[in-house]
């Protein structure tokens, strides 16, 4: 007995929610180990590229993401998006096992908060038209309100990247976070596109010599550059058990926003969902304030290093000499 066309989304959104969360681990070891032997990448180091591990979460990460673009294909979105709350636990608990990570109590409740705000949205998120085809698409993305997003959202990212990173970016988790999710919910607009094209192609109606797919296509392609840059960011300075719920959060949020303006879902809404909505949105800010407020800090790198050679033969080279170092930035005067 075959499986049908949901229960196949089923299963591939459950496992993409394993790839992902699996894959914010394998990276966040990666650049532990790259900010060993070289510049870190949360202070604008690249250094994560030459590391293995890294690789093998950027890997996980594309499988876990491609399940999760096919799952979109035979199962509706209310199915697959709140599954995408079980690579937070994937994180959370990986994170706890394998880097030593500690989640507090209010974390938990915190996390658990975003979860059940996050899964309300998506319940009570209005049924969407789907495009027939990608000059569809581009009708939708040009029309006036959608363009005042898309200004709103590159002039954020913009004031966040020259202004807000420098000063605030080693301390706050939101503006790494922010550009990503910014960012990602323009690119949830292209690969739909993209998919469109490639599932009318594939039956017969080539979308390939529209102009459009090939834009599509471009942004897709900047926007995902600029969220693993930045995600790699958040990844080596914050906590992954906070870094992941957050973003899962901010992400749906803002793709959900994103939706109902360009598709204009609400139009056809009754009061009652859009209170609902509007309720998750204020539950998931809540979840999302205990965990920022409850994360575990991540200590920061040592100002200085102080050594002293202890020896009674001040001939000997330093390799012989047996070492006392402090680390501490309470002990170093530069």
């Amino acid at each position: 007995m075959g499986f049908s066309d949901n229960s196949k989304g089923l299963i591939l959104a459950m496992a993409s929610s394993a790839f992902i969360g699996s894959s914010f681990i394998l990276k966040k070891k990666g650049l532990k180990r790259a900010g060993a032997s070289g510049t870190r990448a949360g202070v604008g180091g690249y250094t994560y590229l030459l590391e293995p591990l890294w690789w093998a979460g950027m890997i996980t990460m594309i499988v876990g993401e491609v399940a999760n673009f096919v799952a979109y294909v035979y199962a509706p979105a209310v199915l697959v998006t709140p599954l995408g709350a079980l690579s937070i636990i994937v994180s959370a608990c990986l994170a706890h096992f394998m880097l030593k990570e500690r989640t507090q109590k209010m974390g938990i409740v915190g996390c658990i908060t975003c979860i059940a705000g996050s899964v309300v949205i998506v319940i009570h998120a209005p049924q969407e038209h789907t495009p027939s085809s990608v000059q569809e698409i581009w009708t939708l993305a040009t029309q006036p309100a959608f363009l005042i997003y898309v200004a709103a959202t590159l002039s954020i990212v913009l004031a966040l990247i020259l202004h807000f990173e420098p000063r605030y970016g080693q301390t706050n988790i939101l503006v790494y976070l922010g550009i990503c999710s910014l960012m990602g919910s323009l690119t949830v607009v292209s690969i739909k596109a993209i998919g469109i094209a490639i599932k009318l192609t594939l039956d017969g109606i080539n979308q390939m010599a529209y102009p459009q797919t090939w834009f599509f296509l471009t942004v897709a392609a900047i926007c995902v550059i600029t969220q693993l840059n930045y995600l790699n960011k958040a990844l080596d300075t914050f906590n992954a058990a906070i870094v992941s719920p957050v973003y899962y959060v901010m992400f749906t949020t803002l793709t959900i926003i994103a939706s109902v303006i360009m598709f204009k879902d609400w139009s056809g809404q009754n009061v009652s969902s859009i209170a609902s909505e509007i309720c998750g949105f204020i539950t998931v800010l809540s979840g999302t304030i205990i965990l920022h407020a409850t994360r575990e800090q991540e200590p920061p790198p040592p100002v200085g290093t102080v050594t002293w050679y202890v020896s009674g033969d001040s001939m000997k080279s330093p390799e012989d000499e047996h070492l006392i170092t402090l680390r501490s930035s309470e002990y170093y005067k530069p």
